[in-house]
């Protein structure tokens, strides 16, 4: 999955529409996203979010404008819409995404004042693993060097993360979207191999040279589990593409750009792993 291959370009798995309550972003418009942003930095898709939903108690009218507001793109995007499982008819919800053609949906932990033994989220990803949706968690939308004095949520913890790859059970694939390296590794090194496997970290957030946790990250978890994102509009859309161009000559040598995951190879073991559950569950009923 490089940018500069002839074939197409990674699906972006981190972007959203819509306002910022903190600050003013650059063109949060759909029509910039699928028309100028994505080409220009070699993506061929991306997964949607609606950026005024992650601060509102009922995500219903922010998954509603989100379908509204992609409808003439979605030859390029996919929507990402939230479900809230301490909220009412959230089953309902989910099935909505699922009908609407959603790859993953998204679920904003902090926001929210959901701690990792919450039940809820449990139950939710359970459900995702058997509809063969990717859930897709936001640690945090901005550093904190930069955040506006009235955010006051704190950064999804690694316990938090944890708890969901952890379920017994669970099919559950994970994306996990502005993490740094430290908590990339808290999650990861605390998981069984197979609970490894369900987990993706968009490495969007990391730094290049010359502290070059991107480049450390590729070399002890593997490239396969760290996810192209543009982060538009709230980061650089450059910045994968940036990372990948200053890793070490060796990784670039070993295939590790081309190793990279994106939104179209999780989406798809989501779904093969959706399907794989619900067939051994009928012949189990057999």
């Amino acid at each position: 999955m490089t940018l500069d291959s002839s074939g197409p370009g990674p699906v972006d798995v981190c972007s959203w529409i819509g306002g910022y309550p903190f600050r003013e972003i650059p063109h949060p418009e759909a029509a910039i996203l699928a028309r100028v942003v994505l080409p220009r930095e070699g993506f061929s898709g991306a997964w949607v979010g609606h950026l005024p939903g992650a601060f509102q108690r009922d995500p219903a009218s922010s998954n509603e404008a989100l379908l509204k507001s992609i409808e003439s793109y979605r030859d390029i995007l996919e929507p990402a819409p939230i479900v809230r499982p301490d909220w009412p008819g959230w089953l309902a919800t989910l099935t909505w995404a699922v009908e609407h053609g959603a790859p993953a949906v998204r679920i904003y932990p902090a926001q929210w004042g959901m701690v990792a033994e919450n039940p809820r989220l449990r139950e939710l990803a359970l459900a995702c693993g058997e509809l063969g949706l990717a859930l897709h968690v936001t640690v945090r939308f901005e550093d904190l060097r930069q955040r506006h004095f009235m955010d006051v949520a704190s950064d999804v913890s690694a316990a938090l993360l944890r708890g969901i790859a952890r379920i017994p059970g669970s099919r559950c694939h994970l994306v996990v979207s502005g993490a740094g390296r430290e908590l990339i590794e808290e999650t990861h090194w605390g998981l069984t191999p197979e609970e490894q496997s369900r987990v993706w970290y968009d490495f969007n957030w990391l730094w290049g040279p010359p502290e070059d946790s991107f480049a450390h990250l590729v070399r002890t978890l593997g490239a396969p589990r760290l996810t192209w994102s543009s982060y538009w509009p709230l980061r650089l859309a450059q910045q994968c593409r940036s990372l990948t161009t200053l890793l070490p000559d060796d990784l670039l040598a070993n295939g590790a750009v081309e190793s990279l995951a994106d939104g179209r190879i999780i989406a798809s073991s989501a779904r093969s792993a959706g399907v794989a559950g619900s067939a051994t569950s009928n012949r189990q009923d057999v």
